[in-house]
């Protein structure tokens, strides 16, 4: 999926002839109902208190009734955005349309199936039109981080996933550069290339810069876990959690679809992206606990686990977008702990924050894009977790506290910087869809909240 330039995914309704109307009403108990209509049926969506009413509710409200109607075979569909537009503006209008066409979203298959799903029309003002297409390029971006992570594990190696990006971007205008082992080996990235030596596919460091600020001003850094493959390595992960392993790269696919939204909306920020994709696999010379590794920072790690592999090559990707790309700001994002989702489920993610400002940023960008987050502590006693006797510091925790200690090796290279870290390891894939405009696998979680992050920092005329 081309994340197009100004492209539009939802026709416009210009009076075809349809089976369905959707209509969007306030005021009364939230729920959906069918009616009898003159030259059609009509499925009445009402969304509740106009004074409470959100983006999100709409765009939940939406979804739900894209997943009826397909239920009920429709063929066409017009949606009535007349009611919502007067309550939220165009911005409804967007939530609409988004909500419907992520319900709606298929994942790549290899094998035949036919499509059912009823044909959209969106009946709404035309000052709706820029909303519009801001939303339709966000979806679309949702939709190949989607596509990413629910991708076979032998059709996306890190080879496969740098290629893919490239071609995404350079239609986009964004500057893109992929460096290999033996680039990478000569910057010192020992931490990055100890868990990508494990497996046959080579590791590929992936960088794509966006450029719409001022030309000079120092980007912010999203740098996203691109793990294509992860067994654990000699760690080994257990049978009921292989299935899930082809999903350890959704980091790399959030930020990847967060800076192609940026630049097909003409965003004026500048943001590059860094991603440390790899297989960790099992081979006779793995890493294995106990060793002492090195890294770009030049700090020293002692291995405790073989399955915390994300946080050492995030390590290096966030010295490398310090030290080369000269980043102001980062954030990474990444499938890190299983620890996360026992204390958060399936629709919150964790984050820890250095920075107050930085964090007031990020509160605001989701609380727009309607994703769950919440911030934990970071008191020091969390950093003495992660204390090593052997070298500078230990990837893994010595008394619990996983998801803390996790991020908190990754705040320990940010070198000063305003850092967030975030870990989507419950959040960027579903089996069971905890909101309507969810399907069955990845989520696309963190593309919308990190657009409406850098988008916060863009400059004005």
């Amino acid at each position: 999926m081309i994340v197009q330039e100004g492209s539009l995914m939802m026709e416009r309704y210009q009076g075809q002839k349809v089976q369905w109307t959707v209509g969007f009403t306030t005021g009364g108990k939230e729920g959906q109902k069918v009616q009898p209509g003159g030259e059609g049926c009509i499925l009445a969506v009402e969304l509740g208190e106009v004074e409470k009413l959100t983006a999100e509710q709409v765009r939940v409200a939406a979804a739900k009734a894209a997943k009826t109607l397909r239920d009920l075979g429709a063929e066409s569909v017009v949606l009535d955005a007349a009611a919502v537009v007067e309550a939220l503006g165009p911005q409804g209008a967007a939530a609409i349309a988004q909500g419907v066409e992520l319900a709606l979203y298929r994942t790549e298959s290899w094998k035949d199936t036919e499509n059912t799903d009823p044909v959209f029309y969106l009946d709404a003002p035309a000052e709706c039109e820029d909303a519009l297409k801001e939303a339709d390029a966000l979806t679309r971006a949702i939709c190949l981080a989607r596509d990413l992570v629910n991708c076979p594990a032998n059709k996306l190696t890190p080879s496969d996933m740098a290629a893919r990006m490239v071609k995404e971007a350079q239609a986009l205008g964004i500057e893109t550069e992929v460096l290999d082992e033996e680039q990478a080996r000569a910057l010192g990235m020992d931490a990055f290339l100890t868990v990508g030596s494990s497996a046959n596919h080579p590791a590929r460091l992936i960088v794509l810069r966006y450029k719409g600020g001022k030309e000079g001003d120092a980007p912010i850094a999203l740098v996203g876990k691109g793990v294509t493959c992860d067994t654990g390595g000699y760690c080994l992960k257990p049978a009921s959690s292989m299935k899930g392993i082809k999903g350890d790269m959704a980091g790399a696919a959030a930020v990847c679809g967060a800076l192609l939204a940026l630049a097909a909306n003409h965003v004026k920020v500048n943001a590059t992206v860094v991603i440390p994709s790899v297989e960790n696999r099992i081979a006779p010379d793995s890493y294995i606990p106990g060793d002492v590794i090195s890294s770009m920072s030049g700090k020293t790690i002692e291995i405790g686990n073989t399955d915390a592999e994300g946080r050492l090559i995030l390590a290096d990707a966030v010295t490398y977008a310090i030290q080369k790309e000269h980043a102001a700001k980062v954030v990474d994002i990444a499938t890190l702990t299983g620890a996360v989702v026992s204390m958060f489920g399936f629709t919150t993610a964790g984050f820890l924050c250095n920075d107050e400002d930085f964090c007031a940023a990020f509160q605001a960008a989701y609380d727009r894009s309607g994703e769950q987050y919440w911030r934990l502590p970071a008191f020091p006693e969390y950093r003495k977790m992660i204390e090593s006797p052997i070298a500078d510091v230990s990837n893994v925790s010595s008394d619990g506290c996983g998801t803390i200690t996790a991020g908190l090796f990754i705040g320990s290279f940010v070198e000063e910087r305003p850092w967030i870290h975030l870990d989507i390891a419950g959040t960027a894939w579903v089996d069971s869809p905890r909101r309507d405009y969810q399907t069955v696998g990845a989520t696309g979680a963190g593309v919308t909240t990190l657009y409406e992050l850098c988008k916060h920092y863009a400059v004005e005329d």
